[in-house]
């Protein structure tokens, strides 16, 4: 298990655990229930790098503690 902090940048930052084999779809899912929205409106992005949703975690070498951007649509 490993744990992200994502941070939306307007005063939310939401810890989630989940595996490495896990896909960013996954993970927005779960922040989704944590944030009350649909996981559809979020996106999750690394300074430039927009994450796609069927791609996993360890595919893009996101690891415990990592901390990523998230948007809403």
């Amino acid at each position: 298990m490993i744990e992200i902090t994502l941070d939306d940048r307007l005063g939310k930052k939401v810890r989630i655990k989940c595996n490495e084999d896990d896909t960013i779809g996954d993970l927005k899912k779960i922040a989704a229930m944590q944030l009350g929205t649909q996981p559809e409106k979020l996106k999750i992005q690394k300074w430039y790098t927009v994450y796609k949703d069927h791609i996993t975690l360890g595919d893009y070498e996101i690891h415990d503690g990592m901390g990523l951007e998230l948007y809403y649509q």
